[in-house]
C-alpha cells in the first residue's frame, strides 16, 4: 500500500505561522459585511447579477477584479492539487447528468431542508434557522412570526431536456460537483492507468435552492466548488483522512489567510451526513461568526455501492497481486470556492489611519492579487505619460497590471489599496535620466528605486506561486 506523505499536525501549522507573522501598523480589520459589500460594488469584484432589474437573491457577478481574484484562487487549488500530484487526475463533467445520478447518490431522497411559511408576512424560513428570522413585520400587537408546520423542501433544481415537457424529460443542475467523478471512476482510471490509491479532481458549478440565501455571496444559490475525491483501500482510510485534513489546513494559510482565524471543528455523530463516517471542517471567522469553507469527508463506499447498484456496473478494483477485489473507500475534500473568495476578501479587508486620512487597503496575498503592479507616470506631461504606457504595455505580457494617470499620485495610490494592488511603479523625471522608477509596497507603503529592467523579475518573485 502507498502510505500517505508525512505531515505536521494543525496545531504546529497554525503555532508556525503565528510566531512568524510580522508586526503591522495600527488597523481596524473588517466588523461589517456592509462596508465589504459595499467597496466589492464598488470597485468591481463582486455585486447583485441582473443588477439593473433590482437583481435576484442568491446569484452573483464577478466583476472585473473579481474574476481575477476567483481564476487566481481556482488556479492555485489546481496546481497544488492536481499538476503537483502524480497521484491525482484532473476532469471537467457536465453540468447536467442522468436523472438516476442523483438517484443514486440519495439526493432525491435526502436532499432537503425543513421548510416553514409565516402566515402573516408570506415569507419563508428554513425550520431549524428561526433563531435568525427577526421580527414580523405584518402583524398587529406582536413581532412574533405566525409559522405553519415545518415540511421538507428538497434544494434541486429541475430542468427539462429535449421539445417535449414531461417526466421522462426531467433533469437536475447539480447539486454538487462529485457524483460525475464517481460515476466516471472507473473510465478515468483506465484510461489514466492510475492503481489505487489516487484522486480525481474536478472545479465546477453547483446549483441548489436554498430557502433563504445570506450573507452576501456566502449562501447563494448557484456556486463553485473544488472538489477531490481520493480513492484508497478499506484499511488505509484513516490514515489518508488524517493525511489530507491536515494539507487542506494548510493550503488556506498559504493562500494568506490569518491564522488565528482559521480552525478546524470535527462533526458530532449526530452531525454527520447518511454517508459519511468522518468528517472535519475548516473554518473561518467571517463578521457573521465561524463558518465553513472547506469540508474534509470519510465517505467510505457508499458513492461507489450505490452508483454500482444502480448502474449495474461493477466499479470495484482487484489488487494485481493478492488479487482481492474491493471497492475503494473515498476521502472527500471540497472547498467552497466562492465562500473561500469572501473569506479572502474579509481578511484582506483593513482600514487605517495615515497622515490623518483614512485608507481602506486589500492586503490581499500577491499570488491571488487580482492586478499584480500599477504603472503610474507621476505626471501627464513632458512625454511621462507614453513613456509609462509604453512600460505598462511591457509588463502586461508577465502579469496582469493596470495604468492610470488620472489625479493626483496620492488619490491614485488610494485607488490601487482598494483594489488589493500590491505593487505601484511611479515614473518621474529620474525615470527619463537613468531609466530607474519607484515601486512601492502596498501593505507598508515604502518605496525603492529599482532600474526599469529589474521590476518585472522582482514582482514575479513576489508573486511566484512556488513554496519551500
Amino acid at each position: 500500500m502507498t502510505r500517505p506523505p508525512r505531515v505536521i499536525g494543525e496545531a504546529d501549522i497554525l503555532a508556525r505561522l503565528m510566531s512568524s507573522v510580522a508586526p503591522t501598523r495600527d488597523s481596524r480589520r473588517l466588523e461589517r459585511m456592509e462596508d465589504l459589500v459595499s467597496l466589492c460594488a464598488r470597485r468591481g469584484f463582486i455585486f447583485p447579477s441582473s443588477e439593473i432589474y433590482g437583481g435576484i437573491n442568491g446569484f452573483w457577478d464577478y466583476g472585473p477584479l473579481g474574476v481575477e481574484l476567483k481564476n487566481n484562487l481556482k488556479a492555485t487549488w489546481w496546481q497544488r492539487v492536481v499538476r503537483e500530484r502524480p497521484d491525482v487526475e484532473g476532469i471537467d463533467t457536465a453540468i447536467i447528468a442522468h436523472p438516476r445520478t442523483w438517484e443514486a447518490s440519495g439526493h432525491v431522497e435526502h436532499f432537503s431542508d425543513p421548510l416553514v411559511d409565516c402566515r402573516a408576512c408570506k415569507k419563508r424560513f428554513r425550520a431549524d434557522q428561526l433563531d435568525e428570522a427577526g421580527p414580523c413585520p405584518s402583524r398587529e400587537g406582536t413581532s412574533d412570526h405566525d409559522f405553519t408546520e415545518a415540511r421538507q423542501f428538497n434544494l434541486m433544481l429541475q430542468t427539462q431536456i429535449g421539445a417535449s415537457e414531461d417526466a421522462a424529460s426531467m433533469a437536475y443542475l447539480r447539486a454538487e460537483t462529485c457524483q460525475s467523478i464517481f460515476s466516471d471512476f472507473k473510465r478515468v482510471r483506465e484510461s489514466s492507468r492510475q492503481k489505487i490509491p489516487f484522486g480525481i479532481g474536478q472545479i465546477g458549478k453547483a446549483f441548489r435552492n436554498e430557502i433563504n440565501p445570506r450573507n452576501f455571496t456566502f449562501r447563494s444559490r448557484e456556486f463553485e466548488q473544488a472538489e477531490l475525491e481520493f480513492f484508497c483501500h478499506p484499511s488505509e482510510r484513516e490514515r489518508w483522512f488524517d493525511y489530507w485534513r491536515r494539507e487542506r489546513l494548510r493550503f488556506h494559510i498559504d493562500l494568506g489567510l490569518d491564522a488565528s482565524s482559521l480552525r478546524m471543528r470535527e462533526h458530532g455523530k449526530d452531525e454527520l451526513a447518511h454517508y459519511c463516517n468522518a468528517a472535519i471542517d475548516v473554518e473561518y471567522l467571517f463578521p457573521f461568526g465561524w463558518q465553513e469553507i472547506e469540508g474534509i469527508h470519510d465517505r467510505g463506499d457508499w458513492d461507489l455501492s450505490r452508483h454500482s447498484e444502480f448502474s449495474g456496473k461493477d466499479l470495484g478494483v482487484t489488487d494485481p497481486q493478492s488479487k482481492e477485489h474491493y471497492l475503494p473507500m473515498v476521502i472527500e475534500t471540497s472547498v467552497g470556492i466562492d465562500r473561500t473568495c469572501l473569506a479572502l476578501l474579509c481578511d484582506a479587508y483593513h482600514e487605517e489611519e495615515v497622515d490623518g486620512e483614512k485608507r481602506t487597503v486589500m492586503k490581499l496575498h500577491p499570488r491571488i492579487a487580482p492586478i499584480k503592479a500599477a504603472v503610474l507616470p507621476l505626471v501627464k506631461k513632458d512625454g511621462l505619460a507614453d513613456m509609462a504606457q509604453d512600460f505598462e504595455k511591457k509588463l502586461r505580457k508577465k502579469f496582469p497590471t493596470f495604468y492610470d494617470q488620472a489625479g493626483a499620485i496620492g488619490r491614485r495610490y488610494r485607488r490601487m489599496d482598494e483594489a488589493g494592488t500590491p505593487f505601484c511603479i511611479c515614473l518621474d523625471y529620474d525615470t527619463k535620466d537613468d531609466q530607474t522608477v519607484t515601486v512601492r509596497d502596498r501593505d507598508s507603503m515604502e518605496q525603492v528605486r529599482m532600474p526599469m529592467d529589474d521590476v518585472a523579475d522582482y514582482i514575479l518573485e513576489k508573486c511566484s506561486p512556488e513554496r519551500d
